[in-house]
């Protein structure tokens, strides 16, 4: 973990209430797809933890959805402006765990993390197909951004407006593969763990107090015993899961 100060170089509207930010400053502690950080927010006792879209050795880059007072405050910050912020937090997916056939699951803004995961497993040689999940057409982003990776991409809608209607779970039955990573609002992972039929990793979305393992605010129940979403997570494996 490393505290630094970032310095926003863009922050841009992508759809209703998800915004897209891009923070220069030192990413080296940013080792893993699925690791968090943790935006510190004047006026705000707690940190915001936002997963990773994407990270070179100068920037790294965060999607996030307004769903309070701080990401509202995030949303109005311009280009310039300076963040404190936590870096490498969190067990990211495991690449070395993956199949050579992996898909991808993202419901919501569980679909940032799954963009820098899929750049990874494609330097590493694997196939790779994500299925995104949303409740309508006006929802979408970050489509053309996995294609342009050259990642098979199918989109489900709740509504059917684009794509396969219903949920990603509609999508699975259609797809190979060997392994599955996916991240998204704990029912849709629970659909994901009920249809998936090889081993996977689930990222879990927690509301968390420090987000590095102190306070131990976002502990779950696992075969294994008791695990922190911030520090021991937020990825799990599937073979560990307690419902």
């Amino acid at each position: 973990m490393k505290q630094s100060i970032f310095e926003i170089e863009s922050n841009i509207l992508l759809a209703p209430d998800v915004y897209k930010m891009k923070l220069i400053g030192n990413t080296s502690h940013i080792t893993s797809p699925g690791q968090f950080i943790n935006i510190q927010l004047d006026g705000f006792y707690l940190r915001r933890p936002i997963s990773v879209y994407d990270c070179d050795s100068q920037s790294v880059t965060i999607i996030y959805k307004v769903v309070g007072g701080g990401t509202e405050k995030m949303s109005c910050m311009n280009k310039g402006e300076k963040l404190d912020i936590l870096t490498g937090l969190g067990n990211g997916f495991d690449i070395d765990k993956c199949g050579e056939r992996v898909l991808l699951i993202g419901g919501g803004v569980g679909v940032p993390p799954m963009y820098y995961l899929a750049k990874k497993l494609l330097e590493n040689g694997r196939q790779v197909t994500m299925i995104m999940g949303f409740n309508k057409e006006s929802e979408i982003f970050c489509k053309d951004e996995f294609e342009a990776l050259g990642v098979k991409t199918l989109v489900t809608t709740v509504d059917g407006s684009v794509g396969i209607k219903g949920f990603v779970t509609n999508a699975m039955s259609q797809l190979e593969y060997d392994h599955i990573c996916t991240c998204g609002p704990e029912p849709m992972l629970k659909a994901v763990y009920n249809e998936c039929k090889t081993s996977g990793q689930f990222s879990f979305e927690e509301r968390m107090g420090c987000g590095f393992g102190a306070c131990m605010g976002c502990s779950c129940k696992t075969k294994y015993g008791n695990k922190r979403i911030c520090k021991d997570g937020p990825v799990l494996v599937k073979e560990e899961i307690i419902w």
